[in-house]
């Protein structure tokens, strides 16, 4: 059965765990962290895998629409299956009996996925298989229904689990079809309600009350004080007594298992990132209510940009992001720094306030292993730039920084911030040694684009590449910046960013 919600103990985001570390992201391979967490320390989990799981998802970064070209994204869907099942058996060893597992996927692998959830998590366990809409039909080129909905399994530790019911605001054509009366002193919709008892048999409760004898649901003594209070109403002498329904006592419709009423991430949002697979904060916000209290902790163990662990923060839960992006996990960081207000601090976060990212590759060594897409975005994340939305055909731009003083074009609409007239281009080589050619090339950009200012990261440059950016600030009055990884590692960057 359900449990019933726990009072919040007032402080933001609620007190440390004592059973795990909470408010951390880590960066590494979920299977290997979810082993070292302790069995049974999690209320609630919530993972949306990305059905490449086993490559670097990472190339996808930043692209208009997610790629779903079956053959670019797994072997088969067996391999997929093999791939996340050690993964979703460690979830359910860490997922507390009380708890609460949501497994967020679409139309690709969901009726295998439901196959082996039930083996690992139990079919009694299972509750609801959740739709939610999450577009609008668009595309009719294919000979078939467009999908335009992703499901979410939804399934407990046991038989006694948190569950907050959520509830949505009636429409207006409901009220103004089933809620038609109006008191004229206070302005309260109402409807109105039967007082008969459906059991023939109640001598206790049979009885006349205002003229009319029936089997009453409540007692004289009640049916009088309701009566008093002006809580019945008798339309004529005569007529059946019926009890006032207030609107605003109602707590609405209640959400069932199809979930068309939260909209996507949307080019035009707010809250977009730019991130391929980024879900609404609503969504996460729904779920947390629903199945967790006030410092419960949530894991994420696919978390992405972090929707899941902002929701968490803002809700005062505990939680734990695990991601093998070290892209991912920066952007997160980000994300809750910004939006939450949370510190990334150690000290804070050993004082039960802020929160911290373990594990990230910030030696050169680990840096020269990513692959170069993600190293590029590590790097222009770095430099508080915006990486740039594909990999290929970026014109010599892998990032954009715009500065506090950057101000909107009118000419220019498309994009996010591409409304920007001022910005500063980002190049980005992952070579031990940037020599003159490439700088050439920068240069180019440099005049193409009409910038007076752009950065250069590499892990070092060479002697001749170094005199000819001295050599272009003389002839043109542009500047570039050039930056070393080691100076970004070390923070070495206040002079330079000037």
């Amino acid at each position: 059965m359900a449990r019933k919600p726990t009072t919040s103990d007032g402080v933001r985001g609620g007190k440390p765990s004592r059973l795990v570390d909470t408010r951390v992201v880590h960066c590494g391979d979920n299977l290997d962290q979810l082993r070292k967490l302790p069995p049974a320390c999690v209320d609630l989990i919530y993972i949306d895998p990305p059905f490449n799981s086993n490559r670097n998802y990472e190339v996808f970064w930043g692209e208009t629409k997610e790629k779903r070209a079956f053959e670019d994204r797994h072997a088969s869907t067996q391999a997929y299956i093999e791939y996340m099942r050690p993964r979703c058996v460690e979830l359910s060893r860490v997922l507390k009996k009380t708890g609460s597992f949501y497994y967020h996927c679409d139309w690709h692998a969901s009726h295998y996925v439901k196959v082996m959830l039930d083996q690992i998590f139990g079919e009694n366990n299972f509750r609801t298989e959740i739709i939610w809409k999450r577009t609008t039909a668009k595309s009719l080129a294919f000979r078939s229904f467009p999908h335009d909905h992703d499901t979410l399994f939804y399934y407990t530790g046991g038989k006694d689990y948190t569950f907050n019911r959520q509830y949505l605001p009636h429409s207006e054509s409901y009220i103004n079809d089933f809620y038609k009366h109006v008191e004229p002193k206070t302005g309260r919709r109402y409807t109105l309600g039967d007082l008969v008892n459906p059991a023939r048999v109640r001598p206790n409760l049979t009885y006349e009350f205002l003229g009319v004898k029936r089997v009453w649901r409540w007692t004289r003594a009640r049916m009088e004080k309701a009566y008093k209070d002006g809580l019945i109403v008798q339309s004529r002498p005569g007529a059946v007594p019926r009890l006032k329904r207030y609107l605003d006592e109602q707590p609405g419709v209640p959400v069932g298992s199809v979930w068309w009423d939260i909209s996507p991430v949307s080019s035009q949002s707010e809250e977009r990132l730019g991130y391929p697979t980024q879900k609404p904060l609503a969504l996460l916000d729904r779920i947390i209510q629903t199945s967790s209290n006030p410092n419960d902790i949530v894991l994420d163990a696919f978390c992405g940009c972090g929707t899941a662990l902002v929701a968490a923060e803002n809700l005062k839960r505990q939680w734990i992001g695990i991601d093998i992006s070290p892209t991912a996990c920066r952007v997160m960081a980000k994300r809750l720094r910004d939006v939450s207000h949370i510190r990334e601090d150690e000290k804070l976060w050993l004082a039960g306030r802020g929160f911290i990212v373990r594990d990230l590759p910030w030696s050169e060594e680990k840096l020269r292993k990513l692959p170069p897409f993600e190293f590029e975005n590590w790097a222009v994340i770095a430099l508080g730039g915006i990486p740039n939305k594909v990999q290929v055909g970026d014109m010599g731009i892998d990032g954009r920084i715009y500065p506090v003083s950057a101000v909107p074009d009118a000419k220019k609409t498309a994009g996010q911030l591409d409304f920007m007239s001022h910005w500063y281009p980002i190049q980005v080589k992952q070579k031990d040694r940037v020599g003159r050619p490439d700088i050439d090339a920068f240069e180019a950009v440099m005049l193409r684009e009409d910038r007076v200012k752009g950065f250069f990261v590499a892990f070092d440059f060479t002697q001749d590449a170094l005199t000819e950016i001295d050599a272009f600030f003389r002839r043109t009055g542009k500047i570039i910046l050039a930056l070393t990884v080691k100076e970004i590692l070390e923070e070495q960057l206040a002079r330079k960013l000037k």
